[in-house]
């Protein structure tokens, strides 16, 4: 019999996309309310000496927040220890509270390292992630093996099916995404086999405020393909859509593994100088892709089969 996959309700339409891709059992879950906010949660398979896999993405909504979004993630991985589950892998496509991961100052929290110490003390077993924002962090942070798994093949498809008659550039919109961008060229120079440009801005950040302009590399007469892990206002990416644009390019684009939130999204289908809009549904809300996907800029890839071959080696042991 094949091992289960579980998903809340928040969850499920992901959830059954992963276990069908997957070829994982489908279990459905009974969610009972009650009054003042609590909820139970269970599965409604026999899940004892079974590999279990919970899919949660920790995105808010307007139904959910971030918090509510975890705390129903780790009571369904305690009562899966708790029926006598052999694995409970939570596969989390999203995961947050991943930017404060590291001390700056005294007293600061580490957040990453928090929210491992909470899905480890409720029962996970195996972690499946994807572009997390700090992978140094996420390796630092959790004891239970990890899987970390990259959006890079879903965008160098997309990229690959566009007319591409102008000349490339790969750009980090800051320092830190530079190595994401430059592991992103070198699959794109491969896929396409011709040579692409890279390059980045700088960007300081002091009390909440972006600042920096600088570009490293020539954007123009380019067509420059921003690429990020992480939306959540679209502040960074719209500055640096901004200074690519005045610095010559011919057009640009962005290719974003998560966005948090609608409010980011919108911000970016509605810039003037991004042409083109591409994300994964890993945190994408329903909502925010009706509204937008009319402005005929925003281009949802499912990320489903992104999990398969790893779901394939865990289920197969």
């Amino acid at each position: 019999m094949p091992p289960y996959l579980i998903a809340p309700p928040e969850s499920e339409a992901l959830g059954r996309a992963i276990a069908q891709a997957a070829n994982w059992e489908w279990a459905a879950i009974e969610e009972r309310r009650f009054a003042g906010g609590e909820f139970t949660l269970r599965p409604l398979a026999a899940v004892g000496n079974q590999d279990v896999c919970v899919v949660q993405t920790l995105a808010p909504t307007a139904e959910a927040s971030i918090a509510d979004r975890l705390v129903r993630l780790l009571f369904l991985l305690g009562s899966l220890r708790d029926a006598g589950a052999r694995s409970r892998i939570a596969l989390i496509p999203y995961l947050a509270y991943a930017r404060q991961e590291r001390r700056a100052e005294s007293c600061d929290p580490v957040h990453t390292r928090y929210v491992a110490e909470l899905l480890e003390a409720a029962g996970m077993t195996h972690l499946i992630a994807l572009d997390v924002h700090d992978l140094a962090a996420l390796d630092n942070s959790f004891r239970v093996p990890v899987d970390h798994l990259t959006a890079r093949p879903i965008f160098v498809d997309w990229l690959a099916e566009q007319p591409l008659s102008d000349p490339l550039a790969v750009a980090s919109p800051d320092i830190g995404g530079i190595k994401r961008a430059q592991l992103f060229r070198e699959q794109l120079e491969k896929r396409l086999g011709r040579a692409v440009e890279f390059l980045f801005m700088e960007k300081r950040r002091a009390a909440g405020h972006i600042s920096g302009q600088q570009i490293v590399g020539h954007a123009g007469g380019r067509h420059v393909l921003i690429i990020d892990d992480l939306c959540a206002t679209g502040e960074t990416l719209l500055r640096a859509a901004a200074s690519f644009h005045d610095a010559g390019a011919l057009r640009v684009s962005a290719a974003i593994t998560h966005v948090a939130n609608a409010e980011g999204l919108r911000a970016l289908c509605a810039n003037r100088y991004l042409s083109q809009v591409v994300v994964t549904d890993s945190a994408l809300t329903p909502e925010a892709e009706m509204q937008d996907s009319a402005r005929g800029k925003l281009y949802v890839r499912p990320c489903a089969s992104l999990f398969s071959p790893c779901l394939a080696q865990l289920g197969s042991r």
